[in-house]
């Protein structure tokens, strides 16, 4: 049988045969990895200006027609979905009978944004680092079934900054020191830092470049309009001091590593370099519509003519320096001249490179950095980009809301509306469903909201709360009544195949209890970094600890009332898999009440009851530690899927070290460490219990000898034992608990006690 290959209408941009040829059989296909049989589906492309399709049941047999395989995707899921016979998420997936379906016809679906945008330039630190194809095609047949068209595809790009900068002169030790440490390269790229953790080995490169060409491909063949990496100005310092007439200022140390180099965009060799990465990019990945820039990721713009200002530039974040900046000081006319001619010749040297491409950066500076993006900085760095040449991603409004507001639209660019929800892969249990139906429906219908192109969600880290992401598609897309009730039972029909009221009713108390924050306020708190404060270096102010973000008692009773429906659904490994994290989260707050109340009492010069409340530390922390060596990750697998990238020995010992440090100390000597903490069997029973044990002896110590404990003292000492425990070459194995259930109620039991 022959297959008819044509352009597909994509938001009203034709792609042609060569960059994507899509076909219903690239739709079939990714649907049968899903799970749903080819010979169930049939599949009709139809080329249209927006993203829609069309799926009809009869005799058991789905039809969609489509305007893309993402669409027809989408389409076929979420219609079987909705008749409970069909989930998929990142813990797994389930696949129903697909006979004795309900007829009927969807008519056209249509969704309201012209692309929905997914993953941050983060993610390919937090959770991508030692991904294969395996593990990435089944996040790319997610994608598709979410309705995802416009992904982020950062891998590989290495390959290509090692072929320029070994043409512009650098020695092999000068490049090999060049990369940073797989996990940190996010970091690397956005010229935060350079050659943390290097050298980086060449067999990775070489895989993450073989990977790349399979994942575009993919991404092309389903319909996606992959946004790839282009050429933001950073330097290496060796290439620097080789150029000593080029302008290049030496940038702010970011969260404590020696500042980068950044070449203005005015110099002529910037527009070359931009221009050479480019052309080797796509000799080897194919052309692109959209390429990211950032080239002031929590960095400040030089601004003054030398660009002396960036040294001691201050980034405005609540969680680093807020001092005022000599930039900040500068006259508004040369800044606001500097700041137009850095966004103009940023887009030239993209768009001259390739023809009719898109500039894309992500909006978070605007948001995080008030002090120094005003209204009218902003609109001086767009105004010289042409408004269809531009793409900027609004990725922070559940943190940093209105931004668009305050620029009316990002006056007239292309934009792109969306959310970060997770940072640093860290994963206590927090999201807002109502807020993002209402928040979305809120700026569809606000007139002012200039040429928003597209939604999309933009997590630093994969692999928690699926919940939150299925809502928020869900939303992207019309079809179905997304008030809470009526969408949880949709939700857990599909998700554990049966649902009835008082599961609706208990998942209700659960979402007001836990879900219902759009930012997990407690990961920052006193210039420490971790989602809990178990989860945080130790210090003496942790009695000061705020309470947590949600209602503790909603949140039980409706954990409480699903341990009461386990029964029910004992076959269902999705629901223990839910439950176990819901009262992982439950008990993780308990222990931070323990810890304040042992460092509290010790203080008090209270012995006996910081003895008591630090054996219930104990306690709690080694039960949460068994009690989630089954969920989908842990230290152990994390360490396991970092060694199984490596090609040596010693190979495997460097990415095993570096995979330690990101989940732990980080790196820098600003606020990073634990900044990506994570709630993973190992961590809470080998790192963080005897980073509190220690302290917690100390403090007992200092009752006893009635003398204030030495925090800077300790945090001293702490930070030695911390680099130990990532040198430390013991395996970590995770088990999964016999009786998840039985023991997920030992544990609020024990945590429900006085």
């Amino acid at each position: 049988m022959m297959t008819l290959r044509t352009p597909v209408l994509i938001a009203g941009l034709f792609l042609s045969t060569t960059a994507a040829a899509q076909t219903a059989d690239d739709a079939r296909a990714a649907l049968a990895r899903l799970g749903v049989p080819a010979a169930k589906v049939a599949v009709t492309l139809t080329p249209a200006s927006d993203a829609r399709y069309r799926v009809r049941v009869a005799r058991d047999r789905v039809s969609v027609t489509a305007s893309s395989p993402v669409a027809a995707v989408r389409g076929v899921t979420q219609a079987l979905g909705r008749q409970g016979r069909f989930h998929a998420s990142w813990e797994g997936s389930r696949v129903g009978a697909l006979t004795g379906l309900a007829p009927g016809d969807t008519g056209w679906i249509a969704s309201p944004f012209g692309y929905r945008a997914y993953l941050n330039t983060c993610t390919y630190g937090y959770t991508t680092p030692y991904w294969g194809w395996p593990r990435w095609e089944r996040e790319l047949d997610l994608m598709a079934a979410h309705g995802v068209d416009m992904p982020l595809a950062m891998e590989g790009q290495e390959y290509i900054w090692r072929a320029l900068w070994r043409e512009q002169g650098l020695s092999e030790a000068q490049v090999g020191q060049l990369f940073a440490g797989a996990p940190f390269l996010p970091w690397e790229r956005m010229g935060n830092m350079a050659g943390y953790r290097a050298p980086l080995s060449s067999s990775w490169i070489e895989k993450k470049r073989a990977l790349q060409k399979r994942i575009l491909a993919r991404m092309r063949a389903l319909g996606m309009t992959p946004i790839l990496p282009a050429f933001a100005g950073y330097v290496p310092e060796a290439f620097a001091k080789a150029h000593p007439e080029a302008r290049i200022y030496r940038m702010r140390q970011w969260e404590g590593f020696p500042g980068t180099y950044w070449l203005d965009p005015s110099d002529p060799l910037f527009a070359k370099l931009a221009a050479r990465f480019i052309k080797l990019y796509t000799a080897e990945y194919g052309a692109g519509r959209y390429y990211l820039a950032d080239a002031f990721n929590e960095m400040v713009p030089p601004i003054a003519d030398d660009g002396s200002d960036t040294a001691n530039a201050a980034y405005g974040d609540s969680t680093a320096n807020t001092a005022a900046t000599r930039a900040a000081a500068l006259p508004k006319e040369v800044r606001d001249a500097r700041l137009a001619a850095y966004g103009k010749r940023l887009y030239a040297s993209i768009a001259d490179a390739q023809p009719g491409a898109t500039w894309v950066m992500q909006g978070w500076l605007f948001g995080a950095d008030k002090d120094f993006w005003t209204r009218d900085a902003i609109a001086a760095f767009l105004r010289d980009v042409p408004d269809k040449r531009m793409l900027i991603l609004d990725i922070g409004n559940d943190r940093y809301p209105g931004i668009w507001k305050q620029t009316n639209g990002f006056d007239g660019k292309d934009w792109i509306y969306g959310y970060v929800h997770n940072y640093g892969g860290s994963n206590p249990l927090y999201g807002a469903p109502d807020f993002y139906r209402t928040d979305i429906a809120a700026l569809l219908a606000d007139p002012a909201r200039g040429q928003v192109r597209g939604f999309g969600m933009f997590p630093e880290g994969l692999h928690n709360n699926s919940l939150v992401y299925d809502y928020a598609f869900d939303a992207a897309w019309p079809g179905g009544d997304m008030a809470l009730a009526p969408w949880l039972r949709r939700y857990t029909q599909s998700r554990y195949g049966r649902t009835d009221p008082a599961l609706v009713a208990a998942w209700q108390d659960v979402i007001a209890g836990v879900y219902d924050t759009r930012y997990w306020t407690p990961r920052w708190w006193n210039q420490r970094a971790g989602a809990y404060l178990f989860f945080k270096r130790p210090a003496g102010d942790a009695p000061t600890f705020p309470a947590e973000p949600g209602d503790r008692a909603k949140a039980i009773a409706g954990i409480d009332a699903l341990l009461a429906l386990a029964p029910r659904h004992r076959d269902s490994a999705l629901f223990r898999y839910d439950l176990v994290d819901l009262v992982r989260h439950a008990a993780s707050l308990s222990l931070d009440d323990h810890v304040k109340a042992a460092v509290a009492a010790y203080q008090k010069g209270d012995v006996a009851s910081g003895d008591r409340e630090t054996a219930r530390v104990k306690r709690i922390a080694l039960a949460i530690d068994g009690l989630i060596g089954g969920q989908q990750e842990t230290l152990a697998s994390w360490i396991a899927d970092a060694r199984g990238y490596a090609d040596t020995p010693a190979e495997a010992r460097r990415f095993e070290q570096d995979a330690k440090a990101q989940v732990t100390i980080w790196g820098g000597a600003g606020h990073l460490g634990d900044y990506a903490s994570k709630a993973w069997a190992g961590l809470y029973a080998d790192y963080y219990l005897p980073r509190w044990t220690m302290y917690l002896a100390d403090a007992r110590a200092a009752a006893l000898a009635r003398r204030p404990l030495d925090d800077a003292a300790f945090t001293k000492k702490l930070r030695a034992w911390e680099d130990a425990w990532v040198a430390d070459a013991r395996v970590y194995r995770a088990t999964a608990p016999r009786d998840a259930i039985g023991d997920a109620r030992a544990l609020m039991t024990e945590i429900a006690r006085p």
